[in-house]
């Protein structure tokens, strides 16, 4: 999991609150319903970590991020990944230029990598070559070329989509990778009502214009915050367990892990539980986290970190069957 910058916080509990229930109504002004969709994607922003939406096209994931760059006052930058995008086409590359003087020099010409928020539109259709362009930048903040270490600026977000449904022409995500992700959100088809109220927002002159209620450095003030959040030895002991119970080998692994599972979340996983429920307790007005945190954050955190047997492929049994069936079986212990 990222690290996020190491910023002393000058933004009180309160004022965290308010920023981001700021942030949250002035998205719902454009994406219409998929409120938990909002709030797990500002909990990643806010973790300094990564997001991996899946869904079928055309439920506004790009509108998300843009509204989101453009509330939090952000660069924002879209790369749509295609079978024939090479690394370069995203981190950039070192092209030989002239001065004034007409000497000619190289020089680095950054590539969309470059921005606060960026959206890797269709990330599953790029090789994975293309797709490992990714890691150091997801995990490092960095982006190495020619030998040559540069940084990317601070707040860094990438939020990245899948389409479930098509299979043909994809290269799946490695593990490696798909656990450098905090969250992974499964995004909902809209409601009835809210399919109305989507036609009204779109199809009339009125379109709603979000305002910019944060700005970077806000950002980062918050991401330290939620860092400093107190959690109680027995919530990390529950988080430990939580994540030891998908390992199928390990003592305390419930029937559901021994049975489905054939390996288990990683440390990254509790990682995000703890840093999830921080922001997440702060989000609710406490200062300290507690077990419905954890449990809150448990679906997005690990069905990701999840691989399953082939038993559980042939009985139609998913990830998110296995998770909801390991958080039940964990108890809370005071």
């Amino acid at each position: 999991m990222t690290t996020a910058v190491r910023t002393a916080p000058t933004i009180t509990p309160e004022q965290y609150r308010a920023a981001a229930t700021a942030i949250e109504n002035e998205v719902s002004k454009v994406i219409v319903g998929q409120r938990e969709l909002i709030r797990l994607t500002l909990v990643t922003l806010l973790a300094g970590g990564n997001a991996l939406l899946e869904g079928v096209p055309g439920l506004a994931k790009t509108t998300l991020v843009r509204t989101l760059a453009d509330v939090v006052d952000c660069h924002f930058s879209r790369i749509q990944f295609t079978p024939d995008l090479m690394p370069a086409d995203i981190v950039g590359t070192t092209i030989i230029a002239e001065d004034e003087a007409g000497r000619k020099q190289f020089r680095f010409e950054p590539g969309p990598i470059f921005a606060n928020l960026v959206l890797a539109d269709e990330i599953n259709r790029a090789t994975p070559k293309t797709q490992s362009a990714l890691l150091e930048a997801m995990q490092e903040r960095t982006v190495t070329v020619a030998k040559t270490i540069h940084k990317l600026d601070q707040p860094f977000f990438v939020l990245a989509t899948q389409n479930p449904l098509e299979m043909e022409g994809t290269y799946p995500l490695p593990e490696a990778q798909l656990d450098r992700f905090f969250f992974k959100i499964d995004v909902p088809f809209p409601s009835t009502e809210d399919l109305v109220e989507i036609a009204n927002r779109t199809t009339s002159l009125n379109a709603p214009q979000p305002r910019r209620v944060v700005n970077g450095p806000t950002i980062q003030q918050m991401q330290a915050l939620a860092r400093e959040v107190p959690i109680a030895s027995h919530v990390l002991n529950y988080a430990a367990r939580l994540v030891s119970a998908t390992h199928p080998d390990s003592k305390g692994a419930p029937n559901v892990a021994r049975q489905y599972v054939r390996y288990g979340a990683s440390p990254r996983g509790m990682q995000t539980l703890i840093l999830a429920g921080k922001i997440l307790a702060l989000l609710d007005g406490r200062y300290n986290v507690a077990f419905a945190d954890l449990k809150q954050a448990a679906l997005p955190a690990l069905r990701h970190r999840v691989i399953l047997n082939f038993e559980a492929q042939a009985e139609g049994i998913g990830n998110d069957d296995v998770v909801r069936g390991i958080v039940e079986a964990v108890k809370e212990e005071a």
